[in-house]
């Protein structure tokens, strides 16, 4: 697989680490491809050693030199998620660059042993503690690079559901899908207004409707919506693009917080734009990633 970029793209220095979360399909796979194709050292993440294995060699084959590792980890399961950034941390000393770009959406209410709804739980909850047990990495590869992937399906909530974040009453798969996106940029809000002065940027993006696997775990909606817009879905390449624009663009160097679509930074929703609701998500995450519960 060769991705051909446009723009001021930098080849990585020597030694330079990049990790990829959701590495063995769609923009995840195009994202490693074009890292690897920057020098980069990929550490890519997968749920399935079969499809994570199947993706390596396909690197493999375009680019026999590529330096890459691969690291189970399915970021619904915290104790996955702890074990995979243990993994990490036993084969690099740094990270130059985090790109938490997994995601998905189901068709029914699931929860995970912290009682968190599946897709807040794997969307959000598994990139926060992957990312925070990452930072002592990406803090000794300074200047660094957080890249979260999140979505203008965001807007499809008001609000993060605080008094039924599990969604006990009412579930809707949009819904859930929209509040675990909303987190993503409540996220990154809060962790860059926390990593200011440690030379560390975190940016989100949407990276458009793309055309992947993405929704084939949705419900019989979904995927039959999926049928009947495919046609107009852009391709894999075009929604990396802003994603790997983000990780490695030198004139971007110092900009952090922001939520970008088609590499312009634009404003996302009141709700998005919450400090308050920021430092909520964050307090209740530390909480729930540390063994607490919702109750």
């Amino acid at each position: 697989m060769v991705v051909v970029l446009h723009g001021a793209m930098t080849n990585a220095k020597p030694g330079q680490v990049a990790v990829v979360t959701g590495a063995n399909s769609g923009i995840g796979k195009v994202t490693v491809a074009a890292l690897l194709g920057m020098g980069f050292r990929v550490i890519a993440t997968a749920r399935s050693k079969e499809r994570g294995e199947a993706a390596i060699a396909d690197w493999k084959s375009a680019m026999p030199d590529a330096k890459v590792d691969l690291v189970l980890c399915d970021l619904s399961n915290l104790d996955s998620v702890r074990q995979a950034a243990k993994a990490i941390a036993g084969l690099v000393d740094r990270i130059d660059v985090l790109v938490n770009n997994a995601g998905g959406i189901i068709g029914e209410r699931r929860l995970t042993k912290e009682g968190l709804e599946e897709t807040l739980g794997g969307n959000h909850l598994g990139p926060f503690l992957l990312t925070r047990e990452l930072l002592p990495l990406l803090e000794h590869a300074a200047p660094s690079r957080i890249v979260n992937v999140a979505s203008d399906a965001h807007k499809s909530v008001s609000d993060m559901a605080w008094d039924d974040l599990a969604f006990a009453r009412g579930y809707s798969t949009i819904k859930a899908y929209g509040q675990s996106k909303l987190a993503n940029i409540l996220f990154t809000r809060e962790l860059g207004r926390r990593l200011e002065g440690k030379n560390i940027t975190v940016n989100s993006v949407h990276p458009g409707v793309v055309r992947t696997r993405f929704g084939e775990t949705g419900n019989a909606f979904i995927r039959f919506g999926l049928v009947l817009v495919r046609p107009f879905l852009i391709d894999e390449k075009k929604g990396a693009d802003t994603s790997i624009w983000l990780a490695t663009d030198p004139a971007l160097e110092g900009k952090t917080g922001g939520y970008y679509v088609k590499r312009k930074l634009v404003t996302p929703t009141k709700a998005a734009q919450s400090d308050a609701g920021a430092k909520r998500l964050w307090d209740l995450s530390e909480k729930l990633a540390d063994g607490g519960s919702l109750s």
